[in-house]
């Protein structure tokens, strides 16, 4: 389980640290920073893919996503008693994002890129630290494996260091050129791990979406991002998985309701039965609240659960009648896995909250997103 996220330098999060439940709550304001923290846990898993760096120009590259206030807000600057304004730097500038879980913990520190000739990707941020280190909290002691410029240097027996890569080019992450099974175990073991997260954002329930048409079926124990193979997620569980859980679902939602799979010629499409219809119907027919509901129920009783699971504002084209089974149905699948639920639904938070979800309000003050004071942790960043 994750212990802790920390975030500083990215977009409104000059420096945020959230410690982490089983079952994690994320709310505020519109334009608090809930989903610069969604897309900053997203940064973190894009790093094990060796992705970061293209994952930042999808979003306009490092300028545009850095921190963009001053690097210290003064009690003078908050009051009104002086203009905010910048100073002269003491640190360089930078985007940082970590976690520790309960035995390792990563964290990744990206630049301004240095002057390379007439290279056209000058523009491209670098990789300046990356850290891998056992435990909660880093310290130089527990430190496993450090990639410092284009270094990678490893632990070893007592206090041996051992490089395992030199000259790694600054776009290129550890986490994918340094991963040795017998000098880096470590490096795998997280890279697989943050492979498996799993982020659910853009379900499609438009009269384009995907999940609306029959699809080609192949067993699916992971839902796709977008719900494409709603369809063959369903029949999954249904063979595989909790089909009690599946049936019950669907009826704390629609009382009489049920959720079919019907095959054709190797086509999949889903069939929905409601009470008082002399016909099920086809997922072409069905509401954006109803396929949304289904496509959140695929996702969350999956067969494979992941280690983490964020969701970000589930209840978008849900019913406030459908928030309620919506909330048992996170709590029931956070027994599985560890689930951050970004929202600002007051009938999601309040259900979720009195079930024991770990509440974080966002808030914003000149521009900056702060959490309330009770969730302050420490945290130790890797030096350049």
């Amino acid at each position: 389980m994750l212990l802790k996220i920390a975030v500083s330098g990215y977009r409104s999060l000059r420096n945020v640290v959230l410690p982490l439940e089983r079952l994690n709550l994320i709310t505020g304001a519109n334009g608090a920073g809930k989903s610069s923290l969604y897309k900053a846990i997203g940064l973190l898993a894009a790093a094990a893919q060796g992705g970061v760096i293209p994952a930042l120009a999808a979003e306009g590259g490092l300028a545009s996503t850095l921190w963009a206030g001053p690097e210290a807000i003064s009690q003078r600057m908050k009051s009104g008693a002086v203009p905010v304004e910048g100073s002269r730097r003491k640190e360089p500038i930078s985007l940082r994002l970590g976690f520790a879980s309960e035995d390792f913990g990563y964290a990744i520190d990206l630049g301004l890129p240095q002057a390379r000739g007439r290279s056209m990707f000058a523009r491209d941020p670098e990789i300046k630290v990356e850290a891998v280190w056992a435990g909660e909290t880093l310290r130089p002691a527990n430190v496993l494996t450090l990639r410092n410029g284009p270094t990678v240097v490893a632990s070893g027996q007592g206090a041996k260091k051992k490089i395992v890569r030199n000259g790694l080019a600054p776009f290129e992450s550890m986490m994918m050129q340094a991963v040795s099974p017998a000098d880096t175990p470590e490096l795998l073991e997280l890279r697989e791990r943050m492979r498996g997260w799993r982020f659910y954002d853009h379900l499609r329930t438009d009269r384009g979406a995907p999940a609306r048409s029959p699809q080609v079926g192949t067993r699916t124990p992971v839902l796709a991002d977008d719900g494409a193979d709603l369809a063959a997620a369903l029949q999954t569980i249904v063979e595989i998985g909790d089909v009690e859980a599946l049936a019950a679902t669907v009826a704390d939602a629609f009382a009489g309701g049920r959720v079919d799979v019907e095959g054709r010629d190797g086509l999949f499409e889903v069939a929905f039965t409601q009470h008082g219809l002399l016909r099920p119907l086809r997922a072409a027919e069905l509401s954006d609240g109803t396929l949304r509901y289904l496509l959140l129920a695929a996702a969350l009783l999956t067969p494979r659960p992941p280690t983490l699971m964020v969701l970000n504002e589930p209840e978008t084209s849900l019913h406030t009648d459908l928030l309620a089974p919506l909330a048992r149905l996170i709590v029931r699948a956070s027994q599985s896995s560890q689930i951050i639920v970004v929202t600002h639904a007051p009938a999601l938070v309040d259900a979720l909250a009195q079930a024991g979800a770990k509440r974080f309000m966002l808030t914003k003050e000149l521009g900056e997103t702060y959490i309330d004071e009770a969730a302050y942790v420490r945290w130790e960043w890797p030096s350049r």
